[in-house]
């Protein structure tokens, strides 16, 4: 080798020095590197655990995947703002009912509604209620026109004061031929005639005493009276209108009824339950009803009725639960939502 080839490898020899300081370098940039990962870690996990945590009441934080054992053991768990969505399930389990098995809707209704109509046709003379107006068990709520009824009372105590002078004659009459006859003036013939015309008036007198009761019913029932304690639902006529019992039938024929009445203190929730739930509810089962205008409000309740027939278009049944207690804050036909309770 000549002297211009090992000047040449000389020049590409890479002196130990030069090395070793080069392989210090990139261990330090590899250590640097290294620690700038871990810092990025370390400040970026915090972030997400608070993103994941939310209060569970009374000084606690639950983090989300800890969520469901809090809210079974009884905790109150509510989210902050800008929590993700999907944490609240678990919140709307518990803020039920504890030992809920069943939960369906239905409507308030009063238990029994009363409609009040004429026992005959006539006309309203007077009616002293309104729409949601209190009335009291046998107060005075429409009184129809007697008049005619009062026409024929009075001819009717005519005919009757007129019938009973008739039984006097009759027995004026009878006494005296019953002095002829012990006299032997007149025959047993005439004695019997005197007492069977004294026995037809007698019969005059009480055949028009029963049509004066008849007269009085009438007129008695030309006032009618509230028959249970309660609210006025609907009022159905006015003053001069007349009203039947019963239809004849369209839509302009007379009204049939004159008010309704209802009790505010005995309401119901009706509901049409559907049959894949039936095998969760029997009779006196406890509940819970909450109306959907009042959902902070709760009343307590009992089946208190299951229908006997279902209904096969809907294929559902009707179920009845008593409220214990009714307020003002129930309205019937109002829609409620009821939990049934488990054991």
């Amino acid at each position: 080798m000549n002297d211009d080839q090992k000047s040449k490898i000389a020049q590409l020899r890479i002196d130990p020095g030069d090395k070793q300081r080069s392989g210090g370098t990139m261990k330090l940039i590899f250590v640097v590197v290294a620690l700038a990962a871990v810092g990025a870690v370390l400040i970026w996990r915090p972030w997400v655990t608070e993103g994941e945590r939310f209060s569970a009441g009374k000084g606690k934080t639950v983090v989300a995947g800890e969520t469901k054992s809090a809210s079974a053991s009884g905790a109150k768990v509510t989210l902050p703002a800008g929590t993700n969505a999907t944490a609240p399930a678990f919140a709307s389990a518990s803020s039920g009912a504890s030992n809920s098995i069943l939960t369906v809707s239905g409507y308030i209704i009063n238990r029994e509604r009363i409609e009040l109509s004429p026992r005959f046709m006539g006309v309203v003379k007077w009616i002293g209620v309104r729409k949601g107006d209190a009335v009291t068990n046998g107060q005075v709520v429409v009184l129809l026109d007697d008049a005619e009824y009062q026409a024929r009372k009075s001819e009717l105590e005519g005919r009757l004061a007129q019938a009973q002078v008739g039984v006097r004659r009759a027995e004026i009459e009878l006494k005296r031929t019953a002095s002829l006859v012990e006299n032997h003036i007149e025959t047993q013939r005439a004695m019997d005639l005197a007492q069977l015309d004294l026995q037809a008036a007698q019969a005059q007198v009480q055949a028009l005493e029963g049509e004066r009761q008849t007269i009085l019913t009438y007129l008695d029932w030309c006032i009618i009276r509230a028959p249970i304690t309660g609210v006025v639902l609907e009022k159905l006529v006015d003053a001069n209108e007349l009203v039947t019992p019963q239809s004849f039938g369209g839509a302009r024929g007379p009204s049939t009824a004159v008010i309704s009445l209802g009790d505010p203190k005995d309401l119901q929730v009706e509901i049409d339950m559907n049959e894949a739930d039936l095998a969760k509810v029997h009779l006196d089962q406890h509940c819970k009803v909450s109306p959907e205008a009042y959902p902070d409000r709760s009343y307590e309740g009992t089946v208190v009725e299951i229908a006997p027939e279902a209904s096969r278009q809907k294929g559902t049944l009707q179920i009845k639960v008593q409220i214990k207690n009714p307020d003002k804050y129930l309205t019937p036909e109002l829609s409620a939502k009821v939990d049934f309770l488990g054991q």
